[in-house]
């Protein structure tokens, strides 16, 4: 995976980029189904591998092939990406220890689940169903936008000398 990624930051061929990113997101979900995450693995691997990389093929052959050269260097943004890092690990460090049994979440979050505010005899099922929905909904919306802004393109109207070029066959 950080092969991919090292790779995807330094080509300019957006048609490997493409590829690579279908890669990365097939590589985290062999990675999502060893860490026993088989439902987010698929969801990965169908929208972050399939339909991504389909969508974003499509963006391509609108598109040139070749990025255009960066106008400035890229030092503002390595600089914002490693300040977030660091907040990111300093914010991670106040976390409780992984399987804590005193930690906040199993004192708080875990009995609510529990006691299964909703009419779902199954814990697991509850989780999925009622609170991951929103989740899921979250995602669809994503996707359904990606596709509605790929089809759009691809339906644009020719300019009107194209258009009588045709016409005049």
């Amino acid at each position: 995976m950080v092969l991919a990624v090292l790779a995807l930051a330094r080509t300019r061929n957006l048609f490997a980029v493409v590829v690579l990113s279908g890669a990365y997101s097939f590589l985290m979900a062999t990675l999502l189904v060893a860490l026993d995450a088989v439902d987010v693995a698929m969801t990965e691997a169908a929208v972050g591998a399939g339909v991504s990389t389909v969508l974003l093929l499509g963006a391509l052959h609108l598109c040139k092939s070749q990025e255009a050269k960066p106008v400035r260097g890229p030092w503002l943004p390595l600089l914002l990406s490693l300040a977030t890092a660091a907040l990111l690990i300093y914010g991670a460090l106040g976390l409780p220890d992984f399987a804590d049994p005193n930690a906040p979440i199993h004192q708080h979050v875990v009995p609510r689940y529990l006691q299964n505010e909703v009419d779902v005899p199954n814990v697991v099922t509850a989780v999925l169903a009622s609170f991951r929905g929103y989740d899921t909904l979250g995602e669809t919306t994503v996707v359904f936008t990606a596709g509605a802004g790929i089809i759009a393109l691809l339906r644009r109207r020719k300019p009107k000398g194209e258009k009588e070029a045709h016409d005049g066959k």
